[in-house]
């Protein structure tokens, strides 16, 4: 199977995870499961432990909240597939660590072409956040912006894009 990016967006509970997972288990070989997710709270903590449960177990997992690029660099000729999950949380969790918006489109643009270099194929999964309404605070309008920004230059990378609806995925791009 010929490398690919796949990148799978929709809303909250769209069933982007599941689907991406689904997919992950099409290609051959080993893989890893990249995670972005921090249990910062008990509500986090037991929605991460679900997530791994409904993980096959041979799959590597790959914490790496704020550095997943270095992680794609890193482990990129090790798997042949890597599924991050999710692209929006790690935007969220570069805000939270303070980084500026300069800084965090840069990293979204390194971490795009650390993925277009890694000899594995990738599904990325992400939130689409700009289909509801504007933000009543600054910060939730420079989250919903970068968010949308980011998604745009990972979809026009990516081989294939789908796009979730109600559990029932939509193929928006590629073969």
């Amino acid at each position: 199977m010929d490398k690919k990016i796949i990148f799978i967006t929709g809303g909250a509970r769209s069933g982007k995870s599941q689907f991406a997972q689904e997919l992950a288990l099409k290609f051959p070989g080993p893989k890893a499961y990249l995670a972005t997710a921090q249990p910062l709270d008990e509500e986090m903590a037991a929605r991460i432990l679900r997530h791994k449960k409904n993980r096959p177990g041979d799959w590597q997992t790959i914490e790496e909240p704020v550095q997943a690029t270095e992680a794609i660099i890193k482990n990129g000729d090790r798997f042949n597939l890597i599924l991050l999950d999710c692209l929006t949380l790690l935007i969220s969790n570069l805000m939270m660590a303070e980084w500026n918006e300069e800084n965090i489109l840069a990293e979204a643009e390194r971490l795009l072409k650390a993925c277009q270099a890694a000899k594995c194929s990738l599904v990325i999964v992400g939130n689409e956040v700009g289909m509801g309404i504007v933000p009543d605070n600054p910060q939730a309008r420079i989250f919903r912006d970068l968010s949308g920004l980011i998604q745009q230059r990972f979809a026009r990378g990516a081989n294939e894009i789908y796009f979730m609806v109600s559990g029932i995925p939509q193929k928006l791009k590629g073969a």
